[in-house]
């Protein structure tokens, strides 16, 4: 049997609109350490991986492991139906079919449960390998949100260039063009409202905005954003699907295509990652791969 309660359920419904828009089905790994979720989007050119702890929530419980197939747009209508001052309990037997959810509120003068048809989804995991980034900017989430909106209004694209004295995002279109540059801070009273920069080069790439304003639904989650980028992967630089049988299957970035998409067995481009922590509980990673350049292609 698996249970999870969350006092603060408004956490889990945080987690559901930073999901939804970006990908629609997505399987559940729920086990003793708790539970993880890994996809890519329908166009292969993002990946995102949210861990939730179980010492995070307020009791939890899983007897066995657990693959549970969920349409995250169904979730997230149920989870709507839940107060945000709720306490939200998660609840599936072994080997179910269906999600029970119970909502309570604080003084458990109401409760409400609802069930959820679970789906039989097949789901290619990665091992993504631990990498060091050539640049990692952490900043307010707000900030950030508020810089790809409004570069939004200018182009469909962003170059982030990264340097030691600050970060710079700038986009051009038929209107013009529009630049933001944020300096590294260093006498700020809330560490939340900082930018810092750990560099080991500078950097400079391009990204597609629709993708990056879908990842700021994430914003509620956290006060801090933060931004890792490498302008290039190591060639053989490896990741491990599931089905692999341990072999480790190595990306030729050299082939890479536009998009640094690939098929069949959906090898990932792993240059850049936005990361939102979630509370004491975890977080949620999107990985993104960088548009190249005409001329560089």
């Amino acid at each position: 049997m698996f249970e999870a309660r969350l006092v603060q359920g408004s956490i889990l419904k945080k987690v559901l609109e930073a999901l939804k828009d970006l990908i629609t089905e997505a399987c559940w790994d729920v086990s003793s350490s708790g539970i993880s979720l890994q996809s890519m989007d329908s166009s292969h050119v993002s990946l995102v991986q949210l861990t939730l702890r179980h010492d995070g929530f307020d009791s939890y419980r899983c007897d066995r492991n657990l693959a549970m197939g969920v349409n995250l747009s169904s979730m997230s209508k149920i989870l709507k139906c839940a107060g945000n001052e709720d306490i939200i309990t998660l609840r599936a037997e072994d080997n179910a079919d269906t999600l029970a959810l119970v909502f309570e509120t604080l003084n458990q003068e109401k409760v409400s449960d609802y069930e959820m048809k679970l789906m039989d989804l097949d789901v290619e995991q990665l091992g993504i390998p631990e990498q060091e980034y050539s640049c990692v900017v952490k900043m307010p989430s707000g900030e950030f949100a508020r810089i790809c909106r409004d570069l939004s209004q200018i182009g469909d694209a962003v170059m982030i260039s990264c340097a030691k004295d600050g970060v710079k995002f700038s986009a051009s279109g038929e209107l013009g063009t529009g630049n933001v540059k944020l300096s590294q801070t260093s006498n700020v009273d809330k560490e939340d409202e900082a930018v810092t920069i750990e560099m080991n080069e500078p950097v400079q790439l391009i990204f597609a905005l629709n993708y990056l304003n879908f990842f700021t639904k994430a914003t509620p989650l956290s006060k801090t954003v933060t931004l890792s980028m490498s302008a290039d992967i190591p060639l053989g630089e490896c990741v491990r699907p599931a089905s692999a049988n341990g072999k480790r299957l190595c990306v030729d970035l050299v082939h890479r295509n536009r998009h640094c998409r690939f098929n069949i067995i959906h090898l990932f481009c792993l240059s850049s990652v936005v990361e939102y922590k979630i509370a004491d509980m975890g977080h949620v990673k999107y990985y993104l791969a960088p548009k190249i350049d005409e001329e560089a292609s």
